[in-house]
């Protein structure tokens, strides 16, 4: 009988362990991944801006990331009131968000982006810089 409850103790013990490396493991600090922009630049009028969100550590993209907040205004050039619409489009490769704009000024435009990765607790955050040319 005693054998039996020390072979169910170290069992126990055993699962414990496993779960709690598992919890450690599995989780990246929300601070660990940030947008970059695919693009730096952009022509004025209709444009596609594509942004990819990144793992810091290794750099490798991030998919299925739900983008819930975009803007786009010229904070930059001190015009933060200057704001135009922006809508998602269809990805072309893994880990890269397209959003169309119409962007009716030459300048340094700023995209302001929040999503939430799967798995993660917390918002992603980023405020990028696109410069908009003729």
């Amino acid at each position: 009988m005693k054998r039996f409850n020390n072979a169910r103790a170290f069992q126990a013990v055993l699962i414990s362990l496993a779960m709690a490396g598992s919890v450690t493991l599995a989780r990246a600090d929300i601070k660990d991944y940030e947008f970059q922009l695919v693009d730096q630049t952009v022509k004025k009028g209709d444009a596609i801006i594509s942004v990819r969100l990144v793992r810091k550590r290794d750099g490798k993209p991030v998919p299925n990331a739900v983008i819930f907040a975009t803007r786009l205004d010229m904070a930059p050039d001190g015009m933060a009131e200057m704001a135009t619409k922006i809508a998602p489009m269809p990805g072309t490769e893994s880990g890269v968000y397209r959003f169309k704009a119409a962007v009716t000024m030459q300048g340094r435009w700023q995209l302001s982006i929040g999503a939430k990765v799967q798995g993660e607790t917390g918002t992603v955050e980023n405020k990028l810089v696109i410069l908009v040319q003729q």
